[in-house]
């Protein structure tokens, strides 16, 4: 969301206004602003490697201890959409404060929690304060800078979208493994004492005009009904065997029909509190199309790719988190290269470049085969990392570019949330289907074997174990194989986009 607000805080502090930032006092606001939007992503992940350490230690089983990271997804995907309406009526500088004040206080009782059921209680106020520290830390970023400073500063800031998740799982091992699963937690209070305190003083002077507001609370109970039932049947469809289960079909249908009946709510409601008419705009359609399937590729492998290597070629958490970090190598260096790019090359362009790099890096690893050494696995995560800012910058003005300027902070939001769900979605589409995928192919690599031939020392243990690793390896491959052709299909639909006007107020930006 680049800028939660409404077109009533153009009022309160247009953006032609020379008021700007500059020196150490910009560089210490903009870090303040990234790192409550990296903290925010990375505790999407960072909790899902600790969470038998979680489970344990609360007496829970690992399958009720997933609901601390459902109702944190449910609860951040509720407010996500609705920050542009919060920012209009209680000011954007206010809103982004209390949700990050919120946040470090709810993560210190995160991990004072002695019970399950705390811990997910306090897991979901943690969500509902992270859910607008995301979009309105962009909001603020885009104020604080010069009209032509807006595509660097979006580069460096959406480069905490792509490493967080990168950075979670591998910094949520190692804090279980040494010093205890509540660090996980305790770890956000301190930033965000520090961002509060320092961050409002500098940021204060940038307040939107805040305006009375009706709240539509049909529209906001039609989407907490749908999005919980979405993310509550993603979050147990494995464990239920899916649409086997009268209770996930349950949850099915009432995520359809809650989702139809939000949309034609909000479409015709008078004061929508999520305003469906911006989906009218053409840029805006294809990118939030392009974006879900783009962004839900990329983090369905960033939870399939460590799942892979722990269960199957015997790495530990923190050495597949190792493997996952080169992802950040090389696109820390590329953003702000690429931020450079945006001002002179059609933004379609990039991304189209960007996409097939993906996708060769994504086929390669449909030809992988187990035993591969670190570096092997290694290489393919860093060349993708190149790549990744190549789409993700330049799909931002590709969304938001036609946009009016009042339109821009919706405009966000909704890729916002888009990219959200996608995520969420993939994850437990391509883990699934990775699951029944590596079954289908054990069944034929059994029924290709010659007992016989393999002498009378062959072990069945042994046996087993070798014809399990290559079903997996073969479920792995065929993956990789669709998601590369995926990709291929993205950087196609991108063009139905028209081409972004170039202008000093874009820059928008999509966790």
């Amino acid at each position: 969301m680049t800028e939660a607000a409404a077109p009533a805080s153009q009022e309160a502090q247009p953006l032609s206004e020379p008021v700007r930032m500059t020196g150490i006092i910009l560089v210490l606001a903009g870090f303040f602003l990234s790192m409550a939007n990296f903290m925010a992503v990375l505790d999407t992940t960072i909790v899902n490697v600790a969470l038998p350490h979680v489970a344990g230690s609360l007496a829970a089983s690992p399958n009720e201890g997933t609901s601390v990271i459902t109702f944190f997804a449910v609860a951040e995907a509720i407010t996500i959409p609705l920050t542009g309406w919060l920012a209009a009526r209680f000011g954007t500088v206010k809103v982004f404060f209390v949700s990050m004040a919120g946040f470090g206080i709810c993560s210190a009782l995160c991990g004072l929690a002695t019970s399950l059921e705390g811990l997910i209680f306090f897991r979901v106020l943690q969500g509902l304060a992270a859910g607008p520290m995301m979009p309105l830390s962009q909001a603020l970023l885009m104020r604080i800078v010069t009209p032509a400073q807006r595509a660097m500063a979006t580069a460096l800031w959406t480069m905490t979208v792509i490493i967080a998740p990168l950075v979670g799982p591998l910094l949520g091992g190692w804090i279980a493994d040494n010093i205890g699963w509540p660090w996980a937690f305790f770890i956000n209070v301190p930033v965000a004492a520090v961002s509060v305190l320092v961050g409002w003083r500098l940021l204060a002077p940038y307040e939107t005009k805040a305006a009375p507001t009706r709240v539509d609370f049909i529209g906001l109970i039609l989407l907490i009904a749908w999005v919980g039932a979405l993310q509550t049947m993603l979050d147990i469809g494995k464990t239920h065997d899916w649409f086997a289960s009268p209770l996930i079909v349950a949850l099915l249908i009432a995520t359809i029909i809650g989702f139809i009946a939000f949309c034609i709510w909000e479409w015709t409601d008078e004061h929508p509190i999520v305003d469906l008419k911006i989906f009218k705009n053409l840029s805006l359609s294809v990118a939030a199309a392009t974006m879900s399937l783009v962004f839900g590729v990329y983090f369905g492998s960033v939870v399939l790719v460590p799942l892979w290597l722990q269960t199957n070629q015997g790495y530990t958490a923190t050495a597949a988190g190792n493997v996952m970090a080169f992802n950040g190598m090389l696109a820390i260096v590329a953003a702000p290269i690429i931020g450079r790019l945006m001002t002179r090359i059609d933004p379609r362009v990039l991304i189209s470049i960007g996409l097939a790099g993906i996708c060769t890096t994504l086929m390669t690893r449909a030809f992988f085969t187990p035993g591969m050494s670190f570096m092997q696995l290694a290489l393919p995560q860093m060349m993708q990392g190149a790549f990744m800012p190549l789409f993700f910058l330049p799909m931002m003005t590709v969304a938001l570019g036609t946009l009016a300027i009042r339109d821009l902070a919706n405009g966000a939001a909704m890729i916002t949330f888009i990219r959200t769900m996608a995520g969420a979605i993939s994850a437990s589409i391509m883990t699934s289907y990775w699951e029944h995928s590596a079954i289908v192919a054990r069944v034929g690599l059994v029924g290709d074997l010659h007992p016989q031939a393999l002498g009378p020392r062959a072990s069945k243990p042994i046996l087993e174990a070798m014809v399990q690793n290559q079903a997996v390896m073969l479920s792995t491959n065929h993956m990789f194989f669709f998601v590369a052709i995926s990709m291929a299909l993205a950087g196609v639909a991108v063009w139905m986009a028209p081409k972004p006007q170039t202008r000093g107020q874009m820059g928008g930006g999509g966790h």
